[in-house]
């Protein structure tokens, strides 16, 4: 009884530090939607543009613009078998500019967290970001990544219009 209890309090200590950690993504993109948004009226190519030149590169797990030392970056992750990269796809061609390994820190342990997600899927993130598009008339995706939520595979995406940000979860 005694582990059951412990087991029990770790599993909600977990998803109270789920929830705390995407109240503070969602805070973050709201607070940087005014700046994403003016950096957007230049860019070219679209998320899922960006998400199907990095293939090229292996599977994408994640992506996201990003303003980036004053800068606007098309960011994305992709997997190939166990290795993980980060692709710079240039928001203006549609090209990827560079390919890095993605080997330690943080960023290793969210595309772990991503591919993991991915390994679920039945639907490419391309097709999300389209879905979720279509269905939001106006909105355009700045942020996408794969995750796993109660044992199912799951898009969070970020949409904005102007500098209304909208924060949605799909099925994978």
């Amino acid at each position: 009884m005694k582990r059951m209890s412990i087991a029990l309090a770790a599993l909600m200590f977990a998803a109270t530090v789920q929830a705390h950690n995407e109240a503070q993504e969602k805070a973050e993109a709201a607070k940087n939607a005014p700046v994403l948004a003016a950096a957007l009226k230049d860019a070219r190519v679209s998320l899922a543009d960006g998400l199907k030149a990095s293939e090229s590169e292996g599977t994408p797990i994640s992506g996201k613009f990003e303003v980036e030392d004053g800068k606007l970056q098309l960011s994305v992750y992709t997997m190939k078998g166990d290795k993980y990269y980060e692709v710079i796809v240039d928001h203006m061609s549609g090209k990827v500019a560079k390919s890095e390994p993605i080997t330690s820190g943080e960023d290793l342990k969210k595309a772990q967290e991503q591919a993991s997600g991915m390994s679920k899927a039945k639907r490419s993130l391309g097709e999300v970001v389209a879905k979720a598009e279509q269905a939001n008339v106006g909105y355009k995706t700045v942020s996408v990544h794969a995750e796993t939520e109660n044992g199912a595979a799951e898009a969070d995406l970020t949409l904005l219009k102007g500098k209304q940000s909208k924060h949605l979860e799909e099925k994978l």
